[in-house]
């Protein structure tokens, strides 16, 4: 390696952004600074009110409060440092900290996966198996798939940015992105990326396909649980819940597909961006709203949180 490049190699990125174009930065930031906002309070709220409620004890709320958290900290890595630069001329990143970020967006989002996956088998066994629940969906059961959940995951990063550490960046280190993303840092290495694009569609595939497929399949089977309810109004009503929880699961996981699950040649900056907006801010966003504020007992405990008043778990 010639001198040029060896000097290259340290040289921090530079994150292009949402957008190139300066009157176009002031009115993003003020777009995704609310978004953030949303999503930070809503899965803060949620977090608070299920570990502040005797009465949200219930293994759903165990894995929704674990859901929160992991959104709230998923955003958090990423959006920050997009607002800063829509306001910035410096937009640069050192490589650790680009390998840093790109460890816990990783990390994070497996965990996402995984707990929707954990969530929607939680569905399946209240509603398909209700007299053997308590044992399928104990205590222990609970902890244990949220453990492997985080296990998974940051083992899943781990592979990932040890493999990503070893590239060589001998060209532009202009990213083409808001953040440190996968297929915008191989499309400018100059070192052989097959072995991390087969990782992708190999490893990768496990923890992200798969759960969407578990997902699909337990929300198949409560689909025709839903059909053989004696009342209408119950049918119509788990039908819209269980339609809006499938909303948002194909929101993350179709993007997030199609996003990762193609050759780094055919990746496009643009659409790419787009995408990755999709489940790094809207989806974050929108899972409070689908999976716990339209619930009776989170709104109580919403409301006691904000009163100081102390609910029991008789009073749900």
């Amino acid at each position: 390696m010639d001198a040029t490049n060896e000097s290259s190699e340290g040289a921090p990125f530079i994150l292009l952004g949402l957008t190139t174009s300066p009157e176009q930065r002031r009115p993003l930031f003020g777009l995704f600074l609310v978004l953030y906002v949303a999503g930070i309070l809503g899965n803060g709220l949620i977090v608070a009110a299920i570990r502040a409620s005797p009465a949200l004890r219930a293994p759903m709320y165990f894995l929704l409060a674990h859901l929160s958290f992991a959104d709230l900290c998923f955003t958090s890595v990423t959006v920050p440092k997009m607002l800063a630069n829509l306001l910035a001329h410096d937009r640069s990143i050192s490589v650790a900290g680009c390998l840093t970020q790109m460890y816990f967006f990783f990390a994070l989002g497996v965990t996402d996966s995984c707990l929707l996956a954990a969530m929607a088998y939680d569905r399946y066994v209240a509603i398909r198996h209700p007299l053997h629940y308590a044992t399928r969906m104990s205590r222990a059961v609970c902890k244990a798939l949220v453990g492997t959940a985080w296990l998974v995951s940051h083992v899943h990063s781990l592979l990932h940015i040890l493999l990503m550490a070893r590239l060589s960046f001998c060209a532009s280190h202009h990213v083409p992105h808001f953040f440190c993303d996968h297929q915008p840092l191989l499309r400018l290495s100059c070192s052989d990326t097959r072995h991390i694009q087969l990782l992708i569609f190999t490893e990768g595939a496990a923890v992200v396909v798969t759960p969407f497929l578990l997902i699909l399949a337990s929300y198949g089977a409560i689909a025709a649980a839903v059909l053989q309810l004696p009342s209408a109004s119950g049918r119509l009503r788990a039908v819209s819940t269980c339609g809006s929880h499938l909303a948002v699961v194909s929101l993350f996981y179709g993007t997030v597909i199609a996003v990762y699950f193609q050759p780094t040649s055919r990746y496009e900056a643009e659409r790419g961006r787009v995408a990755t907006v999709m489940y790094t801010v809207v989806t974050p966003m929108l899972n409070p709203v689908i999976y716990s504020l339209r619930n009776r007992d989170v709104q109580g405990a919403l409301r006691a949180l904000f009163t100081g008043r102390r609910i029991s778990a008789g009073d749900s």
